[in-house]
């Protein structure tokens, strides 16, 4: 289980579980939780858009950036404070992802 401080997210891969920061269960669909617990478990790294294609939805997937854009919206406007300022999965401009290596 991924925990952190009660000022910051909770996420448990076991239950496949997301609590915010106010410790508030939310719902994320299944492809929405596999997102964030793979851009958390490499907190910092960049991935482009295809390879968060390949390593979410695996390589039978047709990618389609407009489709992982809309994902990354939806998750943010459950996750974020603010969704027009994340703090959590960030936009790398011009290449793509990646969830802030300074929260927990």
């Amino acid at each position: 289980m991924i925990t952190t401080d009660t000022n910051e997210i909770q996420l448990n891969p076991y239950t496949r579980t997301f609590k915010d920061c106010s410790g508030t269960p939310l719902y994320l669909t299944a492809k929405e939780f596999d997102l964030l617990y793979f851009l958390y478990s490499h907190k910092g790294q960049v991935f482009t858009k295809e390879q968060l294609y390949d390593n979410v939805w695996g390589n039978d997937y047709i990618t389609d950036t407009r489709n992982l854009t809309s994902f990354i919206r939806k998750l943010r406007k459950k996750i974020e404070p603010d969704p027009d300022k994340p703090i959590y999965v960030l936009t790398v401009w011009g290449i793509g992802y990646k969830f802030n290596e300074n929260k927990p």
